[in-house]
């Protein structure tokens, strides 16, 4: 019996983030949610849990985003339930997703040392380099 590359688990934590960012993005636009999305799912191996990381537009939206989103839980997995065919309909738990900002800080620290990504000079360029004025890019022979 061929297996599949993807586990049930993975497979349901997909579905439940896009159904989940559906409903998060109609209560961003019913003003009820600041501007947020859904980032990630983990489901437990029962499917009784959820935990749905967010991200957020603004870092000082986090706080009151978990809140709201808090008070929100039971009624989206309600929607949830009439929406998918699941035996279980997970517990939603929701967690700010804190790598944009991680990520955001290490970049700053790299190139606060002098090793961020900035843009490779070009070729030959003022880099402040030997520049080679021979015709002929290769060594000579």
């Amino acid at each position: 019996m061929a297996r599949s590359s993807f586990k049930r688990t993975d497979r349901v934590g997909a579905e439940l983030r896009r159904e989940v960012g559906l409903l998060v993005h109609q209560a961003v636009r019913d003003a009820l949610l600041p501007e947020i999305s859904v980032s990630d799912v983990e489901v437990t191996r029962d499917f009784a849990h959820a935990t749905v990381y967010f991200t957020a537009l603004d870092n000082a939206a986090a706080e009151p985003a978990l809140a709201m989103l808090k008070e929100l839980a039971r009624d989206m997995r309600r929607q949830l339930a009439q929406r998918l065919r699941l035996r279980i309909t997970p517990e939603l738990h929701f967690r700010y997703d804190r790598s944009v900002e991680e990520g955001e800080r290490i970049e700053r620290l790299l190139r606060e040392a002098g090793l961020g990504n900035d843009p490779a000079p070009a070729e030959g360029g003022d880099d402040g380099g030997p520049v080679d004025d021979q015709e002929g890019s290769g060594p000579s022979a």
